[in-house]
């Protein structure tokens, strides 16, 4: 039966993929280009995330989880293949820069079928619609000194304002401490379904149990690259442990604008279960395949139909795929 939730799985996808050819016309290559571009065209890297750790693990499912989604990641404990990253196609990029979102990619592991999620430590993504993406993109490409043109960026940010929330929501805090120091968000509103076929609207959140932020002086004193080591003598204490939450949507929350935050603290939420991350793995390991969150979801659990940017996700990552390995 696994090939029928996996002809399901790429049926979801293709709805997805209708909606965003619905509503754009960019080209997903066009995307990853100025991806690389804006990165400055690091060779066999990542179009995002360039800069990474891979990772194992495994999910535990809370008591109530099955009461929300019928995904059988949420009956029984799965082993996780995962990845911590920062943003940007830039390999080089420094782990106390602020105003870059840290990733967090996961495989969670059933024979029935595999569940991805691809989430952000920002509540918010930096665009709503691909061609907004594409311009954002292209107008931080570097010129021929090596940097990009700031009053192309802030007259792009002022004609797309809710282009800034992501990097404003950043700068407002400090820099993580940590891969596991900050709480990670899926952008994008997910549709539980339970056995019963009761369906809730959600945003999901994986929430660090231990979270730190570094001080000015604290930033000053690491180096450019200490994510890994940080990360090996956390894993050789003790896992490093998220609550996956689900946030539920009222009337009037957007759910195709991945730019727009929902009110968090006024919302019900439930928890869904923890995420332990037990060791480091060798890059391999997630270089083997692609976290892809639009056509590996199970059943119980669907992305959005509505939401140009989730869709776009799959192709752009194709692409990305495509010119890493060539």
């Amino acid at each position: 039966m696994t090939w029928l939730r996996t002809l399901a799985g790429l049926a979801a996808a293709t709805a997805c993929l209708q909606t965003a050819a619905r509503a754009e016309e960019t080209d997903p290559g066009a995307i990853v280009a100025a991806q690389f571009a804006a990165g400055g065209n690091q060779a066999g890297v990542r179009a995002s995330g360039a800069k990474g750790v891979c990772l194992k693990g495994e999910f535990a499912p809370a008591p109530g989880a099955a009461a929300l989604s019928k995904a059988p990641h949420f009956t029984k404990t799965v082993p996780v293949t995962a990845r911590f990253s920062m943003g940007g196609s830039n390999p080089k990029v420094s782990d106390k820069a602020k105003p870059v979102t840290r990733g967090f990619a996961m495989r969670m592991e059933d024979p029935a079928g595999d569940m991805v999620f691809v989430v952000i430590s920002a509540p918010v993504f930096s665009t709503k619609t691909p061609a907004q993406l594409l311009e954002f993109l292209q107008v931080r490409a570097p010129g021929p000194d090596g940097k990009p043109d700031a009053e192309k960026i802030k007259a792009f940010s002022a004609q797309n304002p809710e282009t800034t929330r992501q990097a404003a929501w950043l700068n407002a805090r400090p820099v993580p401490a940590s891969y596991a120091g900050v709480d990670y968000w899926a952008v994008h509103a997910y549709t539980l379904t339970n056995a019963k076929n009761e369906a809730k609207v959600a945003r999901l959140k994986f929430v660090s149990a231990d979270k730190a932020g570094l001080t000015d002086d604290e930033v000053k004193a690491k180096p450019d690259s200490f994510y890994v080591d940080e990360l090996k003598e956390r894993l050789a204490k003790s896992p490093a442990r998220f609550d996956l939450v689900a946030i539920l949507a009222e009337p009037g929350d957007p759910t195709a604008d991945p730019t727009a935050s929902w009110p968090e603290e006024s919302r019900k939420t439930e928890t869904l279960g923890t995420l332990s991350i037990t060791a480091i793995a060798p890059d391999a390991t997630c270089d083997a395949r692609t976290f892809d969150p639009v056509a590996e979801l199970p059943e119980g659990v669907a992305g959005p139909t509505d939401d140009p940017m989730f869709a776009i996700r799959s192709p752009a990552y194709a692409v990305s795929v495509s010119r890493r390995a060539n």
